[in-house]
């Protein structure tokens, strides 16, 4: 089974929904690597802000850090070798290391819809 790990920048969430504006990308990752933890598959995030020792043992990363900076973030290993450097696996590459559909990676819908009626809230 693959083991994928993914060094994300420094940020203050993974999933791209705080601060002023969404990054769709981040919520893109975020959506499809929980779609993947749900199916029992080996993939792992780790934030440089709450996570720093991660980078630091790693020794790929570290060295990728030393060399290039924080700008080579995100960095994707793929059973411990750099499968990509500089930006977030893309849905099919994904689809790939996993053997999935992508569409098996998109969020799920909710299936109940919340109903509310902002008179009752007077």
């Amino acid at each position: 089974m693959k083991k994928v790990e993914i060094f994300d920048p420094a940020m203050c969430c993974s999933t791209g929904v705080c601060g002023p504006s969404v990054d769709p990308e981040l919520t893109r990752v975020a959506s499809a690597v929980f779609a993947l933890e749900k199916k029992g598959f080996d993939i792992t995030r780790y934030n440089l802000t709450s996570e720093p020792d991660q980078f630091v043992e790693q020794e790929i990363v570290n060295n990728i850090l030393m060399s290039k900076g924080p700008d080579a973030l995100p960095v994707v290993l793929v059973n411990g070798e750099v499968a990509k450097e500089g930006s977030y696996p893309t849905n099919e590459e994904f689809a790939a290391w996993f053997g999935v559909e992508e569409s098996d990676l998109k969020g799920e819908k909710p299936q109940v819809r919340i109903k509310l009626n902002l008179n009752d809230l007077k």
